[in-house]
């Protein structure tokens, strides 16, 4: 009798599931920030797609850029200094991405305002995208693609080198129609932070 006792244990533990090593992370809380009035419909349609890939998502009303941002010279926005303000607006376990309509700019190669999409820490807090530069053919799904790029940024991922990865870099121009998917090492990165991705 004892035998049957100790291989039923053996069995109830040898089909228990095993943890994968994402289980035993927890995901930040993604907070959506639209700035300078960000169209609404947008925002909320970011927020639904970035809450199938995480649960923990937040939708803030809108807010004004940051005074100290704007560029008066090319009318436009410094994402730096934008990120700076974004990155302590949130906590602890939180990544925060602001949401533009309007144009962005960073120093970037000796060059004082170079027009971006998007602009975030690696690894960080905060992120920054605009569709001023996307298709409007495409914009939608390409401002989604910028999001999850930036994002994957804050997460420690820097810029790929395979073609079709969301994590390409633009190189000053707009490769977001090429881009499909991470790549498999991107991906794994990622699941590795918990993100439910498939």
């Amino acid at each position: 009798m004892r035998y049957y006792f100790l291989a039923f244990v053996l069995l109830l533990f040898s089909c228990k599931k095993e943890k994968s090593e994402s289980d035993n992370v927890s995901q930040k809380v993604i907070v959506i920030q639209p700035l300078g009035g960000f169209k609404v419909k947008q925002a909320k349609k970011v927020f639904a797609e970035i809450k199938a890939l995480n649960p923990n998502v937040v939708l803030r009303t809108d807010i004004s850029f940051p005074e100290n941002s704007f560029y008066k010279p090319r009318n436009r926005y410094r994402a730096d200094s934008i990120i700076k303000h974004l990155k302590n607006n949130i906590g602890k376990d939180s990544v925060i991405v602001g949401l533009s309509n309007y144009d962005i700019s960073t120093t970037y190669k000796g060059i004082k305002d170079w027009g971006v999409m998007g602009l975030g820490y690696v690894p960080g807090k905060s992120c920054v995208v605009s569709d001023f530069r996307l298709s409007a053919k495409t914009k939608n799904q390409q401002f989604y693609k910028l999001v999850l790029h930036e994002l994957g940024h804050t997460e420690g991922l820097p810029h790929c080198s395979v073609k079709t990865c969301l994590m390409r870099d633009a190189e000053g121009g707009n490769p977001l129609d090429q881009e499909k998917a991470f790549c498999q090492s991107c991906k794994s990165f990622l699941k590795g932070k918990g993100w439910q991705l498939i």
